[in-house]
């Protein structure tokens, strides 16, 4: 069954970082097939910033002009995809690198305005949302022993490219191919609780309690959704784990999600 690894954008900021998340990529593929999805966020701020321009967020969103969806598309389908791709197959890795408009597979909808945590009406841009993702082209790749690695870039029925959030397109995608797992890898270990230490489970009451409290905020509302998502669609296991200099992800340190645990979740 096949595993989704979402790489957060702050585990790819420079060549030592993506040299050192390449052999882990790796290992975790030996396992069994792997489809790997990355965003490139700090990468995008620096470049928006580059260009004279500020980055701006509702709920781990990017509000996403022209000017920032060039950005995106410079950065993530450019430099971090390339690099990326050429990382894993310096450690024996058989990757190919993609976007979401290879074979449609990050097919999306304008998102148009969106209503904030807060209650705001946000009009976010050029900003996708998932729509029936086409996943022959990923399943072809697996099925051929290729590491299939997926910069967030959508693109609309009629052929827009899209910004698409990474962990919303690594939980369509998960959900869509049926996988086994989701890895949300990224600079924290996990969800925290208010005294910061690492919440072990989260069921999906919990998620939806942490989202409408406040208690999840920023780019967690966006991890948490997607994780919501992947578990709609049959996906079992889920966890949101830190990706910093790990050697293994399957042992890497980090939130499940799922199904109620014989414990009680710190969340409550």
């Amino acid at each position: 069954m096949t595993t989704v690894l979402k790489l957060g954008g702050e585990l790819l900021e420079d060549a030592a970082a993506i040299e050192g998340a390449a052999p882990a990529i790796v290992r975790l593929a030996a396992g069994g097939p792997l489809v790997v999805v990355h965003g490139g966020g700090r990468a995008i701020d620096a470049e928006l910033r580059a260009r004279g321009e500020e980055p701006r967020f509702v709920d781990g969103l990017r509000v996403t002009d022209a000017a920032a969806l060039d950005a995106v598309i410079c950065v993530l389908a450019g430099r971090n995809n390339t690099a990326l791709v050429a990382a894993i197959g310096a450690v024996g890795g058989r990757a190919v690198g993609l976007t979401g408009a290879d074979g449609f597979v990050g097919r999306a909808t304008r998102s148009g305005a969106f209503t904030a945590v807060s209650g705001e009406r946000v009009d976010l841009g050029l900003v996708g949302q998932p729509d029936a993702p086409d996943v022959s082209l990923v399943r072809d790749l697996v099925r051929l022993g290729y590491i299939p690695v997926i910069a967030s870039v959508g693109v609309s029925g009629s052929g827009d490219l899209l910004n698409v959030n990474a962990d919303t397109l690594a939980g369509h995608l998960a959900a869509a191919l049926a996988a086994r797992r989701l890895i949300i890898a990224g600079a924290t270990r996990g969800v925290l609780a208010p005294d910061g230490q690492t919440i072990a489970h989260l069921t999906p009451e919990d998620i939806d309690r942490m989202t409408a409290s406040g208690a999840a905020h920023s780019g967690m509302i966006a991890k948490l959704a997607a994780c919501r998502r992947a578990l709609e669609g049959g996906v079992t296991e889920i966890g949101i784990v830190s990706g910093r200099g790990v050697s293994d992800f399957d042992v890497a340190e980090g939130t499940r999600i799922g199904l109620p645990a014989s414990t009680t979740s710190r969340a409550s």
